[in-house]
């Protein structure tokens, strides 16, 4: 196995901030009334290297906003992002960043193996390490044996784990994930929560989820940053202390009732 997937022991997380965020509004102009509509303002959090963190809201809130601003897709109005003390972007262009999407954008005229392969052929990746790469990536989300299949042939559960595959094949060090999860029935939805966080153990990266799901923001996270609209703001950021590794029956806990129903009345202005 590679020394790059080494199991997480239960020693806590070193306190080295990864990402910071200090101040960060967004205002977009909207054209449909003509006037300027605030998607996020002065948010300010610190993520550490190596967590799992959720930024939990309902739609309007600014979650994927402020995810697409850590990503370097969107520029904020007012405020910074440093990532290990450089800019989003020298982050992106260092090939820093895996990002899954809520749509995995498999192409469907390229099988399982090769979807996986073209972020390294577009970085001019050798053929033998590609091959090896791929494979490994495979074997991590459980698709060995559907290589040389085609996207839909895939349930959409596994095409989820192909681009979760993909995004990983790069050997990024931060993992950006924008709601991967809500299009799935809530079988297929519980399951991937609980390949992801094998997946987390294995590879040690730091993680920014974004979801509206208060029950998957609690079972996945070591903390919930939690975002409510009219503006986007932090409303609360919430430690969650439930013993690691976390299966189905985490869920069955009171501590677990007791984090969504302090999760749900943190909530603002929804």
């Amino acid at each position: 196995m590679s020394t790059e997937f080494q199991e997480k022991d239960s020693k806590p997380i070193e306190e080295k901030v990864e990402i910071k965020i200090e101040n960060v509004s967004m205002v977009y102009q909207d054209k449909n009334v003509n006037k300027p509509v605030t998607a996020l303002k002065d948010v300010n959090l610190k993520i550490k290297e190596g967590e799992f963190i959720s930024l939990l809201g309902p739609s309007g809130c600014g979650k994927t906003t402020l995810l697409r601003i850590i990503a370097d897709l969107l520029q904020p109005s007012s405020g910074k992002v440093t990532v290990r003390g450089q800019s989003p972007r020298d982050i992106r262009l260092q090939k820093k960043y895996g990002i899954v999407f809520q749509n995995p954008v498999l192409y469907d005229w390229r099988t399982v193996r090769r979807n996986v392969c073209m972020p390294m052929e577009l970085m001019g990746m050798q053929k033998r390490d590609r091959t090896a790469r791929v494979t490994e990536m495979l074997d991590l989300v459980g698709l060995n044996e559907f290589g040389k299949h085609y996207p839909y042939e895939l349930s959409g559960g596994m095409q989820q784990r192909v681009g979760i595959a993909r995004a990983l094949a790069i050997k990024p060090e931060i993992l950006l994930m924008d709601e991967p999860f809500s299009a799935l029935d809530e079988f297929t939805r519980e399951k991937l929560n609980v390949d992801l966080l094998n997946i987390w153990n294995k590879t040690n990266k730091t993680i920014v989820f974004v979801t509206h799901n208060i029950s998957e923001a609690v079972f996945l996270s070591d903390r919930v940053v939690v975002l409510s609209p009219h503006p986007g703001r932090v409303s609360a950021v919430i430690d969650i202390d439930i013993p690691r590794p976390r299966n189905m029956e985490s869920k069955q806990t009171q501590k677990f009732y007791d984090y969504i129903t302090t999760i749900r009345n943190s909530f603002e202005g929804v």
